[in-house]
C-alpha cells in the first residue's frame, strides 16, 4: 500500500498544497482548484523539510524569483496512459512558449483528439511543474485552466508568453523559468 503525505506551501498564486506518494511528489494542487481530490485523500501533515517537499519547495521558491530554469525534482504521476501521455508533452513545452490543444494531439499522433487532451490537461496533478498553463485554444486564446483562468493569464505572463495582465491583476515576476524534464518523471 503507498503512503501518502502532504504540506501546504505559499506562493505568489495562493496556497499550494504538495502531496507526495512514497516519498515522491505526485501532487501540486492550487486552492479551489477544479478536479481536486478530497483533502483527505492526500495522507497525513508532513514536515516541510521531509523528503520531497525540501527540494519542491527550495526550487518553487527559485521558479518565483525568476531564478530556476526547470524543474527537475522526480514525479510521481497517476493516470491513464492517455492522460500520463499527454502529461508527458506538457514537460516538453518550453519555458515561456505554448501550444495548443491541437498541436498537443498531433504530437501524440492523436490528430483531431484535441477535446481529450483538453480533459487530460485539466486532471492534470502536478500544477506549474508539469506546466499545463502553457495551453492555450489554437486561436490563440485562454481557455480552461484548473487553477482558474486568472491564475493562467498571470503564470503566461511570468513566463513572458503573454501581454500584460488584465486590469486589476498583479504578476508574480518578469522571467524565470521552470520545466521538469521527462526522465525525472516516474509513471
Amino acid at each position: 500500500m503507498s503512503s501518502r503525505s502532504r504540506t501546504v506551501v505559499d506562493s505568489p498564486y495562493g496556497p499550494l498544497t504538495l502531496v507526495a506518494t512514497d516519498g515522491v511528489l505526485s501532487a501540486l494542487y492550487m486552492t479551489e482548484q477544479r478536479h481536486r481530490p478530497p483533502q483527505e485523500t492526500f495522507g497525513e501533515v508532513a514536515d516541510r523539510e521531509d523528503p520531497p517537499f525540501a527540494a519542491v519547495i527550495a526550487q518553487l521558491d527559485e521558479y518565483f524569483a525568476g531564478e530556476r530554469t526547470e524543474f527537475d525534482v522526480p514525479l510521481r504521476l497517476h493516470g491513464t496512459p492517455f492522460q500520463r501521455g499527454v502529461w508527458e508533452q506538457l514537460l516538453m513545452i518550453p519555458y515561456g512558449e505554448t501550444r495548443s490543444y491541437g498541436q498537443l494531439a498531433d504530437a501524440l499522433g492523436k490528430s483531431g483528439a484535441s477535446r481529450a487532451v483538453g480533459l487530460a490537461n485539466g486532471k492534470n496533478p502536478v500544477s506549474i511543474i508539469v506546466p499545463c498553463h502553457r495551453v492555450i485554444g489554437s486561436t490563440g486564446s485562454l481557455t480552461g485552466y484548473g487553477g482558474g483562468l486568472d491564475r493562467k493569464q498571470r503564470l503566461l505572463v511570468f513566463e513572458g508568453a503573454a501581454g500584460p495582465a488584465p486590469a486589476g491583476t498583479t504578476t508574480a515576476g518578469a522571467s524565470g523559468a521552470a520545466r521538469a524534464t521527462a526522465s525525472d518523471t516516474l509513471f
